[in-house]
């Protein structure tokens, strides 16, 4: 099992190469063993293009490194927190891809504009408060997990899975590696869509709640009808097979 969530965990990181939200060896993919308690994470200043398998680095959740001889990367603490608070999460992702960590730097959440960012956040993707000098100072990486932790509040995770941190950049996460890369992709297009958004009309206003509603909750709402469920016909598709069959 350990062997596969490594194989899972480099292609998330590779991913992240791939669809351009990394430069060099900026940003890190993580994933969990729940059953096992233990973490894989990227190591840290490794080049993406020399990554493998045996490179990624085991924790447990206490940040203790099981297997692995390369160091873990430096925001390992930030994903080992987000685990501890959060047991939906199933994996993480961090960026500093363009768009979302101007959204970050400039310390402004991102409104929902449309229908695409609606189709993964309920609701803006929220911006932490800017982290104090105690909590730079010391901990660093850590305090950034209890700030983005802090920010969520009650929130359920999965119905945001990102967030920006002020100053520094966006996290995802999801329910496992795969997932938090893809959160990743969409969040920095979502962030590129808002910025474009208010370059054409500086006084757009974010989605009506009910459309909102609407395509979050038709794609992860308990009555949820986009896309297929285990091979069985949707909605949509029984409600045309009773069309034609009437």
């Amino acid at each position: 099992m350990l062997q596969r969530l490594r194989e899972q965990v480099l292609e998330a990181n590779l991913e992240l190469v791939r669809q351009g939200l990394v430069l060099y060896t900026f940003g890190n993919a993580s994933g969990i063993s729940r059953a096992e308690g233990l973490v894989v994470i990227k190591p840290s200043g490794v080049p993406y293009k020399d990554l493998r398998p045996d490179h990624l680095v085991v924790t447990d959740l206490a940040g203790n490194i099981v297997d692995g001889h390369l160091r873990p990367s430096s925001d390992l603490p930030t994903h080992l927190v987000l685990y501890n608070q959060f047991p939906e999460i199933g994996g993480i992702a961090h960026t500093h891809s363009e768009y979302a960590t101007a959204w970050a730097q400039a310390r402004k959440p991102i409104p929902c504009f449309g229908t695409t960012h609606a189709d993964y956040f309920h609701g803006a993707v929220p911006v932490t408060p800017e982290m104090s000098d105690s909590e730079i100072a010391e901990d660093y990486e850590k305090n950034t997990g209890h700030v983005i932790v802090r920010t969520l509040q009650s929130a359920n995770p999965l119905t945001l899975p990102g967030i920006l941190v002020a100053n520094h950049g966006p996290f995802a996460w999801g329910k496992d590696s795969r997932e938090a890369a893809h959160n990743a992709v969409i969040l920095e297009s979502i962030a590129r869509m808002a910025y474009l958004t208010l370059g054409i009309n500086a006084t757009a206003q974010p989605l009506g709640t009910a459309l909102h509603n609407k395509h979050y909750l038709r794609k992860h709402g308990k009555d949820a009808y986009y896309g297929q469920s285990n091979g069985q016909p949707t909605t949509n598709d029984r409600d045309q097979k009773q069309k034609q069959e009437s």
